[in-house]
């Protein structure tokens, strides 16, 4: 929170250190939701537009959420523009009434689930801030400005797509 108050004031030094110590998250973040290839890329910008917004930020407390916030604007705009949604239909409008899932996976079937083509930037997205930087559904969904039902539907779809991933030919259970 220090550092954050001494960014707001102009201190080089400390924005320096703040987006350093954000950085790891926020790229593995955005190598999750967009992909190995454009992650790169796609930190600088988010890190440049934090750097910009600092002074904006209201409450040193929220900078985590504030950054992933800033870096998944940035993510879907990308995807956007490179059409990676084309065809693709809003999950959470076929899954609001799903529970959400009460089973964590594990750091290997994370792997897979992050890394399988099944799964939607959108529940990616979930994904990655639920589960690899351990951050509360409640403060996912307001990190990715959507309901906490539609959190946990994108949730639910993203663990469904990677069972069936699974349970199809030439998956892990063969």
């Amino acid at each position: 929170m220090q550092w954050v108050l001494r960014a707001q004031c102009a201190d080089r030094e400390a924005l320096e250190a703040l987006l350093r110590s954000v950085q790891p998250s926020l790229r593995r973040y955005l190598t999750g939701v967009a992909g190995t290839t454009d992650a790169d890329d796609l930190l600088q910008d988010v890190l440049v537009i934090i750097a910009r917004r600092i002074g904006s930020l209201d409450d040193p407390m929220l900078f985590r959420p504030w950054s992933f916030r800033i870096a998944s604007r940035e993510a879907f705009r990308h995807l956007r523009k490179r059409r990676l949604f084309a065809g693709r239909h809003d999950d959470a409008a076929l899954l609001d009434d799903v529970p959400m899932p009460e089973v964590r996976p594990s750091g290997e079937l994370l792997r897979e689930l992050l890394a399988a083509a099944t799964i939607t930037p959108a529940s990616r997205a979930v994904l990655m801030l639920h589960f690899v930087e351990e951050l509360p559904l409640a403060e996912v969904a307001a990190i990715l400005g959507i309901p906490l039902g539609t959190v946990k539907s994108r949730l639910a779809y993203g663990l469904n797509s990677i069972r069936r991933h699974f349970k199809a030919p030439g998956g892990s259970n063969d």
